[in-house]
């Protein structure tokens, strides 16, 4: 059952009910519509032909009857003329002084072949040729009746019957040819569905153990595609969507062994001062440095976890923006005003290069507020104390642009590309490398973008977001 139930076995049964209705329908359709077709035809010849047979068979005016042997030969040139069995009868009103109405042969020799008397009081009163059918020992035959001119007072009618055999043997020979294509059609429909659907089910097979592959975690090298049909964009899709997942699947790998390497260097670090505080004869200045690095290691712990918090929301997409005019240049003086102990501890000069009616930009006033706080934070906590930041905010070429630059001795060659990658740090000592990435994310999400540019002496990172069109 399950082999009758597989798509070369459905396809090649479609293709067989495709061909058994088309025969169907001619068979039980169009073969009798040509067969009546072809009746009616006859039936229309036979009509042209009695109009042209009718002078033949009327009497002559002045009121001279024809001899029984030579009316007798008129009917014989008429059927010769018209291929039928042609008989003319009178009409009588009365017979042995007995009222029976009906007609009766005159100058025939012939028998009456399948007489229809209706038809022949309809040619009478109407005076029009009359057609229709009937049957004449048991088989169907075409009859035309149209009235003649005659002296008596007895209408006279010419009465025209036919067989239909040439017709009956024209359908007999296509019903045969529509056998022998209806067979080999079967045949042919039959071998080409199988082997349409067998080449489909072989594709439509591979992706299915491909993609069980990659739901047991086993990627697969990319799949062949071989044409550009449905299947084949499938195909084509699949591969994009392997590669995609093979990508995430790399970084999940990576994001785990880095988030637990980075977890694991203070929390180690922590169990070892740990077991030092335990001992007794520990001096006190000795004690409050250990404290003292216990409590930055404890900062980091908390600031890797909320950092790693804020990528699973960003990867998640369930970080939402409230979008809004704000005034980067107040934001600016508010976020900085936080790192003022900071600044003192760095012993660095801050630089506030901001108008009093600052930039106005379209954007998430919390996101770029930890935008800032990040970059501020990058800029303290990689470059030598005593080092000068100045930070910035303007309006450039339809966009906001806040900068935080330092100067400090700049990024390596090598370090430029991978500034923005999650857990690239160029000093593991000093933060996890994660800052960055989560600025870039949080940037593009409000549809702007974070620039880095750097020489010797100097780094700044730059902050362009859409500027609001009722700002300055």
């Amino acid at each position: 059952m399950s082999r009758l139930r597989s798509l070369r076995y459905k396809i090649a049964l479609i293709f067989f009910l495709v061909t058994a209705s088309a025969f169907s329908v001619i068979w039980f359709v169009v073969v009798p519509q040509l067969e009546q077709n072809l009746k009616e035809r006859r039936l229309d010849n036979l009509v042209d032909e009695a109009k042209a047979t009718r002078s033949g068979l009327q009497l002559p005016l002045g009121g001279r009857q024809f001899a029984p042997r030579d009316y007798a030969d008129r009917i014989s040139v008429a059927e010769d003329t018209t291929d039928a069995r042609v008989t003319v009868q009178d009409w009588q009103r009365e017979r042995s002084r007995k009222r029976n109405p009906g007609f009766y042969a005159v100058d025939s020799p012939r028998d009456v072949p399948a007489f229809d008397e209706g038809m022949a009081l309809r040619a009478i009163r109407t005076h029009h040729v009359q057609r229709g059918y009937g049957r004449f020992q048991g088989e169907e035959v075409g009859m035309v009746a149209q009235r003649l001119r005659t002296t008596g007072r007895r209408p006279r009618v010419a009465f025209y019957s036919v067989g239909f055999e040439d017709v009956r043997a024209t359908v007999s020979f296509v019903r045969e040819r529509v056998l022998v294509a209806t067979a080999l059609a079967f045949a042919i429909a039959l071998l080409g569905g199988f082997l349409v659907a067998m080449r489909l089910g072989r594709r439509v097979g591979r992706l299915e153990r491909a993609a069980r592959h990659v739901a047991q975690g086993r990627f697969v090298d990319p799949l062949p595609v071989t044409s550009k049909d449905e299947i084949g964009q499938l195909t084509d899709t699949f591969n994009q969507m392997q590669q995609q997942l093979r990508r995430v699947d790399v970084a999940r790998k990576e994001f785990i062994a880095t988030a637990s390497h980075e977890l694991r260097t203070p929390i180690f670090s922590l169990s070892g001062f740990v077991e030092l505080l335990q001992d007794e004869e520990l001096d006190e200045e000795t004690r409050r440095e250990f404290l003292e690095t216990m409590g930055e290691q404890v900062e980091r712990l908390q600031k890797l976890s909320v950092d790693l918090l804020d990528l699973s929301r960003l990867d998640s997409g369930s970080v939402e923006l409230h979008t809004e005019p704000v005034d980067l240049a107040e934001l600016t003086r508010s976020v900085t005003g936080e790192f003022r102990p900071r600044l003192v501890e760095h012993r660095t000069d801050l630089v506030l290069d901001v108008p009093d009616e600052g930039p106005s930009a379209s954007c998430d006033r919390e996101r770029v507020a930890q935008i800032m706080r990040i970059l501020l934070d990058n800029a303290l906590r990689h470059t030598p104390e005593g080092t000068d930041v100045t930070v910035s905010a303007t309006r450039y070429n339809g966009a906001a642009e806040l900068t935080v630059a330092d100067g400090g001795p700049g990024l390596p060659a090598g370090a430029r590309a991978k500034v923005f990658e999650r857990f690239f740090t160029g000093d593991a000592a000093r933060g996890a490398g994660l800052g960055l990435a989560i600025a870039r994310e949080l940037a593009e999400r409000m549809d702007g973008r974070l620039v880095l540019t750097t020489e010797r002496g100097s780094t700044a990172f730059t902050l362009e977001l859409p500027a609001d069109g009722n700002g300055a």
